[in-house]
């Protein structure tokens, strides 16, 4: 009996239970494209250094994480333009959604290997009480198709809309793009905002979110961990509400611009989730302004909202604190307090 209950558990669409990195019986194709793209967040036999809460919390030098997306939303670019320089014309539509979706996707992957490297370094936030959750058995396909479904339906949206056979990145308006990413930011948090905490708040919308809640201590791949409907407007609802914002108040927001937009906003997504024991997170343009209100959004805040976040939650925004503070919904940071930054010891965000 005790073993029957054990696996109705496991098979529970609330299981968080994980076995499946110790039993290769179970894997698919999902459990090896995991394996073999190198997705986890902590090895199997992790050697991650463990601290207290009044261990001093290193601070990343947000610079080299600007410096970090830049390049690597350039790469795309740089192949585009180089295609265009070698061709005499623009990419099709389908060339240019196939390399923009792969390095989307690239991107994200080798994200995913510097969070693993920076966790062995420095560890994770509550890492003296929890581990950071692994995917359950029961959501490893899930995560995966999820996963996969961003990145691929937000450059077919973004392509539908803005993509212009006689406009190569050449075209790209550099005047425009700091303001762009900083703008895009706080209108996709405001609009994420009220979205996510309708979510918790209205009772027929919880149900379509309450998945994404049974992790309490997140990695980067459990910000898939969602029903349909919430993956649905995180994806594209969301993003075409921020971009139809922009467009509205007269900025370009063209292919190009949009495309270094979208890697502001999945970097944050990703770190966001990682429970790196970190101060920084989510980079931007305008963080230097948002720093003077104490609305900046860092790595432990949306923890929180995951450790002690459940119908009744904080924090909700993704990108910055700016909505939270104006309508007091902020936890109090409890890692990442002033006091107990490290400032003089920062870290460096890698590039390879």
């Amino acid at each position: 009996m005790s073993t029957q209950t054990t696996t109705i558990k496991r098979n529970s669409a609330d299981s968080m239970v994980a076995t499946w990195r110790h039993d290769r019986s179970q894997w698919n194709f999902s459990h090896w494209m995991i394996e073999l793209l190198g997705l986890h967040l902590i090895e199997c036999d992790p050697k991650v250094p463990i601290f207290s809460k009044k261990d001093k919390i290193p601070a990343i030098r947000e610079w080299t994480v600007h410096l970090w997306i830049l390049l690597h939303a350039a790469v795309p670019l740089v192949l585009h333009h180089a295609y265009t320089t070698y061709a005499g014309q623009n990419m099709h539509l389908i060339a240019a959604f196939a390399l923009y979706s792969s390095a989307f996707k690239l991107n994200g992957i080798h994200e995913m290997h510097i969070m693993r490297r920076l966790g062995q370094v420095y560890g994770f936030l509550d890492g003296d009480k929890h581990p950071r959750d692994e995917i359950p058995d029961v959501g490893v396909d899930k995560v995966i198709r999820e996963l996969i479904s961003t990145s691929t339906l937000r450059m077919v949206m973004a392509l539908f809309l803005t993509y212009h056979p006689g406009k190569t990145p050449a075209s790209l308006e550099w005047k425009w793009l700091p303001l762009e990413i900083g703008l895009y930011s706080i209108t996709v948090d405001f609009w994420f905002y009220w979205y996510h905490r309708m979510m918790h708040s209205v009772g027929p919308l919880w149900k379509f979110h309450r998945r994404h809640h049974l992790t309490k201590h997140p990695n980067p791949l459990l910000s898939a961990y969602a029903d349909h409907e919430q993956e649905f407007m995180d994806m594209m609802g969301i993003p075409l509400l921020a971009y139809t914002t922009l467009k509205t108040i007269g900025l370009p927001m063209g292919f190009y611009g949009w495309w270094i937009c979208f890697q502001y906003i999945a970097f944050s997504e990703f770190i966001g989730h990682s429970g790196l024991r970190l101060h920084g997170g989510a980079p931007s343009t305008v963080n230097w302004l948002l720093e003077i209100f104490d609305a900046e959004l860092v790595i432990e805040d949306h923890d929180l909202h995951h450790r002690y976040g459940w119908r009744k939650s904080h924090n909700y925004g993704k990108q910055t604190r700016l909505w939270d503070r104006i309508f007091g919904t902020c936890h109090e940071r409890i890692e990442s307090v002033k006091d107990n930054v490290d400032y003089t010891n920062r870290v460096t965000m890698p590039l390879l």
